[in-house]
């Protein structure tokens, strides 16, 4: 099922580049940071530094910047999305680059955006998803079957948190 999804896509987007991930030298090999592994049996360590993210705003939307399988993606901060959101354009980029594979594909699902519409999309098991200086590991995701969807993070990932926190003045928001 999957390759079937891999070869639409690679038809569809001929090798287009992923306008989501980061373009310039600057952020591709920026240095990695200290991190707190988290997972789903695990609690967010409390006693760690605070973890402050700069967002960005384009257009009254708020994007952070997250790593994904090592790979740094742009997202929407969505508190309204049950789950981490990717396009099948970024699926096919991990996948073509070894970031996903065939065991991290747990299924279909039909999933309902905010105007109603209902879809169907694959389920997907991303194993590592790095939120400022937190690692947390095996979030479940949606492929979204749509080649330009924007990233969301939703609600599998921000519910690990015990607060989040936004300062719309600074641009920042930090997850304790």
């Amino acid at each position: 099922m999957f390759r079937y999804l891999v070869y639409i896509c690679f038809l569809s987007i001929c090798l287009m580049s992923c306008k989501y991930r980061p373009h310039d030298e600057k952020q591709r090999d920026r240095e990695p940071v200290e991190r707190t592994a988290i997972n789903s049996e695990t609690q967010i360590d409390h006693r760690s530094k605070e973890n402050t993210i700069r967002m960005e705003k384009e257009n009254g939307v708020y994007y952070l910047p997250i790593e994904v399988n090592d790979v740094p993606m742009r997202f929407i901060f969505d508190t309204g999305a049950s789950v981490i959101s990717i396009s099948l354009t970024e699926a096919y980029f991990l996948y073509k680059q070894g970031k996903l594979t065939d065991e991290d594909i747990l299924g279909t699902a039909q999933y309902q955006d905010a105007n109603g519409v209902i879809s169907e999309g694959q389920i997907i098991r991303l194993r590592k998803v790095c939120i400022g200086n937190r690692v947390i590991h095996n979030v479940e995701a949606s492929v979204v079957n749509n080649q330009v969807a924007p990233l969301l993070l939703g609600q599998s990932v921000l519910g690990k948190f015990g607060k989040i926190s936004i300062d719309y003045k600074r641009l920042e928001i930090s997850f304790e």
